[in-house]
């Protein structure tokens, strides 16, 4: 059964090109008391739509990325804004040749995204959302702190033009940030984005909590910006990790040049691809003064497996150590 679909002129035009898998990013902060119990319906009609990816559920919403073909993106997206309280839900779409993910998995968690700090909710106070559209001007404001929320690796590959990058490898630390490096009288403007909005959106609520008055957040993230906003008017700079088989996407949703180091997780540009201490699955400029001899052996021993899989036409879902998103 063929549900309407949510996409944008733009992004019909884009699945003309590219049908084989729509890779969809979701989050919505709502009040679930009721997660716990949503948990094992959600994935059943996930199984039953040969939908793959990881969703998260809390009581403060839901949060994950997914990919299918798009009729069952499309169910998936209707089945969701049954639930009045995800009625308004909104997702970004991207594409992709191959199934970025091998596994359904829809988890319990404390926190959709994980702040680590109590009593915060965007569900009860947040700060301004910026359309992408309108996302230049404000972060061409000289008074204007412009703050990237994401992870270091993440910062390292591209980010807005004149963005701060706090330095963070997780999202827990961004608070530690904030104290450190942030004044609540002295900066009067901040504005902040993420991959797609989620993160930036919570961090809004705790500048808020902090006493942060005028906190803006770019409404969908890097990749609604991305999706929008003409490459040409664009203030973005270099490419945008995503957390799937991609590795990263450029304007217009387009895959990225990047690859991922199987032993550290970092992205790779194709210069580093070239360099003497990138082998592939093992090891990479990033890493290679960092493995143990027994974590060489580990990654040495999974890239032998994902060879021997891919020779007999199988995918190899084995453990894999991935990057933390939060």
């Amino acid at each position: 059964m063929a549900y309407d679909s949510d996409l944008s002129k733009t992004a019909q035009r884009r699945e003309d090109k590219l049908p084989n898998f729509i890779v969809a990013a979701l989050y919505k902060f709502a009040k679930l008391n009721d997660y716990k119990e949503f948990q094992p319906k959600l994935l059943n009609f996930c199984v039953a739509h040969n939908i793959k990816g990881t969703l998260l559920l809390a009581e403060e919403g839901i949060n994950g990325t997914v990919a299918a073909s798009r009729e069952e993106i499309d169910a998936l997206i209707h089945f969701l804004k049954q639930d009045q309280r995800l009625a308004d839900l909104e997702h970004k779409e991207s594409y992709a040749h191959e199934t970025p993910f091998y596994r359904m998995k829809v988890r319990i968690k404390k926190e959709i995204v994980t702040l680590g700090v109590a009593g915060i909710d965007p569900n009860y106070k947040v700060g301004t959302y910026i359309k992408p559209q309108d996302w230049n001007a404000i972060i061409s404001d000289p008074d204007v702190i412009v703050i990237d929320t994401r992870n270091d690796y993440e910062y390292d590959i591209g980010t807005f033009k004149g963005a701060i990058d706090p330095k963070t490898t997780t999202f827990r630390e961004f608070p530690e940030y904030v104290s450190k490096n942030l004044d609540a009288n002295k900066h009067k403007k901040v504005a902040m984005f993420c991959t797609g909005g989620i993160r930036c959106e919570k961090a809004s609520s705790y500048m808020m909590e902090q006493g942060f008055e005028e906190v803006y957040h770019l409404q969908g993230g890097i990749l609604k910006y991305l999706e929008e906003v003409p490459k040409e008017e664009s203030l973005w700079e270099g490419e945008c990790f995503v957390f799937d088989q991609r590795v990263s996407v450029k304007h217009g949703l387009e895959i990225g040049d990047y690859d991922q180091c199987h032993a550290c997780r970092h992205p790779l540009s194709p210069e580093e691809m070239q360099s003497e201490q990138y082998v592939a699955g093992i090891s990479c400029p990033h890493c290679f003064d960092k493995l143990t001899e027994e974590k060489r052996a580990s990654v040495a021993e999974r890239q032998k497996q994902m060879a021997l899989a891919k020779k007999r036409g199988e995918a190899h879902i084995g453990k894999v150590i991935k990057k933390e998103k939060q």
